[in-house]
């Protein structure tokens, strides 16, 4: 996919061309350290809503290795999709951009950064709001867990984040510094799921999405549903009111649980969730509701 790139893109230093794939070893260092850590951890505490709570920064062998096949696999499709998207996003470039950002302007990596960032939030809260795009993403907070593991616990269907982009080469960013930047906001977005860091300093608190916000936004609790929805920034929440901070250790999971460590249940099951709804229902509404309302949508 890569042979047709431009020279500017050869010119990057190796770190950038592919960002998550050179993470790839730190993740791993990162796995083994919180999973050492975690062997001296106490036993599952109770919640006040009889749900066994793991360990904090705990690590379950099953859960681990399922959440581990599942990125996998989605480097495998996510490929695939980069590959689609960049032949209709180096059409958009070359025939719709009005104009074509320097690529060795500093102000064009700080669009790229900041475009990707603000697109991913309203991908994410889109993802949580639609049931159809849910689908595809609720697979992410399937595990029980919060560790660097469950940040690998990706979805295989980007089709919605593939849209989502859109605007960036429409104004003019390359296609290939677009999945630069996605590469970039996904590999910090791995270091905030963990439950061994506990609140930064408040500078860092005010403008980063950081593990303290993120526990929020994978909890199932009903006051932490559809909160903290950044990637990088969480300036997106304060400023859309979808920012909420964390009071409580949160319950993680969905909250119906799937129960199960198959791969295919876990991506597909609301796929097939949202098929059974629509062939019972009584109207169009009703079938345009199941589909494209939020989560949990009923007539």
């Amino acid at each position: 996919m890569w042979e047709s790139l431009p020279e500017s893109w050869n010119s990057l230093p190796t770190p950038l061309r592919d960002p998550v794939a050179f993470a790839i070893p730190f993740f791993v260092l990162f796995l083994a350290l919180e999973w050492a850590a975690a062997r001296y951890l106490a036993a599952p505490e109770s919640g006040a809503d009889g749900r066994a709570h793991p360990p904090r920064g705990g690590y379950d062998a099953v859960d681990a290795r399922t959440s581990i096949s599942m990125g996998a696999v989605s480097i495998l499709t996510s490929a695939a999709w980069k590959a689609l998207a960049l032949i209709g996003y180096s059409a958009i470039y070359a025939y719709l951009a009005p104009w074509h950002l320097p690529v060795d302007a500093w102000y064009t990596w700080v669009i790229l950064i900041v475009g990707v960032d603000l697109l991913f939030y309203w991908y994410h809260r889109i993802a949580h709001r639609t049931r159809i795009v849910w689908a595809t993403h609720q697979a992410h907070h399937s595990s029980e867990y919060f560790n660097f593991a469950t940040a690998l616990r990706q979805k295989w269907n980007n089709s919605g984040e593939i849209l989502m982009w859109i605007p960036l080469p429409l104004i003019g960013i390359p296609p290939w510094m677009v999945f630069v930047g996605f590469s970039i906001n996904l590999v910090y977005q791995f270091f905030v799921h963990t439950e061994r860091v506990d609140r930064l300093p408040r500078p860092i608190e005010l403008v980063f999405n950081t593990p303290s916000h993120h526990r929020v936004h994978h909890g199932c609790d009903p006051e932490y549903l559809d909160k903290n929805y950044a990637g990088i920034l969480i300036v997106w929440d304060r400023l859309f009111g979808t920012f909420t901070p964390e009071t409580h250790r949160p319950t993680y999971g969905l909250t119906t649980p799937v129960r199960t460590h198959n791969l295919l249940t876990l991506q597909g099951h609301e796929y097939a969730a949202i098929g059974r709804d629509v062939r019972a229902a009584g109207s169009w509404r009703e079938r345009l509701g199941y589909v494209f309302g939020p989560p949990g949508w009923t007539p």
